[in-house]
């Protein structure tokens, strides 16, 4: 779908505010972003029946289904902002600044209204890394209900930097808003990772906790 401010204006990079990022065209009923990929404007009643409806079909197992969810889509959206990135920079995706990179990647999710990120590369030679991530569209939307609720973002970082990085990685939530902090924190790494966080949080161990065993290179036996 045709975005016109973009035909107009190939070149433009600092698209990101509201009237420049989304073009509403009522002719069709579309809402184009600049990507030229269609949205849908959805409200949080949305999420919260989306959620408590899966919750109630299929139980604790709602959160494996949105998590795989968002695998797919990151996985996808992957290869869809390869494309649109080496059009708008004319440069390949391997040979360009990890940080910038990265930041290319999230903006269009901020305009979109999932939440503000920082990406922590410090552990990245130990083999895994943060991310904090401000104002989560389904911790807000959920409130404080004492767990991790962001399932669905933990698949969308799995998903892409999978696809990135080209090996499988997992993603899990150690922080969320909905538990009463103040942002949501994830870890990115190998399942091994994942599955030893998975352990000590179950344990009880808080997100700083499971970052220092991580980074002494502690392992669950």
């Amino acid at each position: 779908m045709a975005h016109s401010g973009k035909h107009k204006h190939p070149k433009k990079h600092n698209h990101y505010g509201f009237q420049d990022f989304f073009e509403f065209q009522p002719e069709t009923g579309s809402v184009v972003d600049w990507n030229e990929a269609r949205n849908i404007l959805t409200s949080e009643d949305f999420i919260i029946g989306l959620i408590e409806g899966l919750e109630e079909e299929v139980g604790n197992a709602s959160s494996v289904i949105m998590y795989t969810i968002g695998c797919d889509w990151g996985t996808k959206d992957a290869k869809f902002f390869q494309q649109w990135f080496e059009k708008e920079y004319d440069r390949d995706i391997r040979q360009t600044n990890l940080m910038f990179l990265l930041e290319t990647w999230w903006w269009p999710f901020t305009a979109q209204g999932w939440g503000r990120w920082e990406v922590d590369l410090s552990d990245r030679k130990h083999g895994f890394m943060f991310i904090n991530l401000f104002d989560s569209a389904v911790a807000r939307t959920l409130g404080d209900v004492g767990k991790p609720v962001c399932y669905i973002y933990a698949g969308l970082f799995a998903g892409f930097f999978s696809n990135l990085v080209n090996k499988q990685l997992s993603c899990i939530e150690l922080q969320c808003y909905s538990m009463g902090e103040t942002y949501c924190k994830f870890l990115l790494g190998s399942q091994d990772r994942i599955d030893a966080a998975a352990f000590w949080q179950n344990e009880g161990a808080t997100a700083r906790d499971i970052q220092k065993r991580l980074e002494i290179g502690e392992r669950v036996h």
